[in-house]
């Protein structure tokens, strides 16, 4: 497969006691990841708390990734930022470490025209030096849409092949781009639409499900169905902190979040363990 197909988790970044970024719990959450469904990993994106990693913890980590995990599954490097210069700066790093894709979001905050879209894509392209650039259209995080117009037009540019779309009122094939799901809930209609995956945040605990809306089409819409608290559950606050309460529940261990994302209140935990406790994944009495 390419490394923009499948079933691709947005991966949590584990960090210590202290605070640091735990490169080996990394590895072996991804290792539980691959070998629980996911085709790949995406390192360093938005659920891996992206916007608290320095540059250096970044490059260290996808490196680290690559090295351990690389021949298991695709290893996408989250390389995206609003400042040109410096997303083409942490794209030429990703590729260095040998990121098999980086993941390249819409600039935010200082909202571009499309003109400015596309200069600013043309350049991380031309970064990447021909490892595969998945576009992340999220207007919700970005205040910058990108409509299906554009998306058409930033695929002809060489080397960028995909969109993850997180835009749900536009999903839709887009041609020269494989559509690839930007939110768990979007999984199953991409896939009926003949989209080529989803970059997804529940595959952390029900990967197996996941991994089957994309092989089954017969039985995408019963699992979709079944899975849609889980998808809420992991979004009651802020991403990644859910997830990462989440999976401590099921036994692993991947930290806290950095400010200014705040770990679970007991409300919010309870929320989640319910969630878990209905579909199967750990007993009422459980406790994070």
């Amino acid at each position: 497969m390419r490394p923009y197909e499948g079933l691709l988790t947005a991966m949590v970044t584990p960090f210590t006691a202290d605070g640091a970024v735990d490169e080996a719990g990394a590895v072996a959450l991804g290792r539980h990841l691959l070998a629980d469904g996911s085709h790949g990993l995406v390192v360093c994106g938005t659920t891996g708390e992206s916007a608290t990693l320095s540059d250096d913890e970044q490059h260290s980590l996808i490196a680290t990734m690559v090295d351990e995990l690389g021949e298991e599954g695709a290893i996408v490097a989250g390389a995206g930022s609003n400042d040109t210069r410096h997303a083409t700066h942490l794209t030429e790093r990703a590729v260095e470490a040998g990121a098999h894709a980086v993941l390249s979001v819409t600039p935010y905050y200082n909202k571009p025209s499309p003109r400015g879209i596309t200069r600013h894509f043309e350049e991380v392209a031309r970064a990447a030096a021909g490892t595969p650039v998945v576009l992340y259209n999220i207007p919700g995080r970005t205040a910058t849409n990108m409509p299906p117009d554009l998306l058409a037009e930033l695929g002809q540019i060489d080397g960028i092949v995909a969109v993850k779309q997180a835009n749900e009122h536009e999903l839709e094939p887009i041609d020269g781009l494989a559509l690839l799901a930007g939110s768990d809930d979007l999984l199953r209609d991409c896939m009926d639409m003949g989209g080529a995956g989803g970059i997804c945040v529940a595959s952390h605990v029900v990967g197996p499900e996941m991994r089957r809306i994309v092989d089954e089409p017969d039985a995408r819409a019963e699992i979709d169905a079944g899975l849609r608290e889980i998808y809420a559950a992991l979004f009651v606050t802020s991403s990644p902190a859910p997830t990462k309460a989440a999976l401590a529940m099921l036994g692993h261990d991947v930290g806290g979040t950095r400010l200014p994302i705040t770990d679970l209140d007991e409300a919010e935990l309870e929320h989640v363990r319910g969630a878990l406790a209905r579909h199967g994944l750990l007993q009422e009495t459980s406790r994070a």
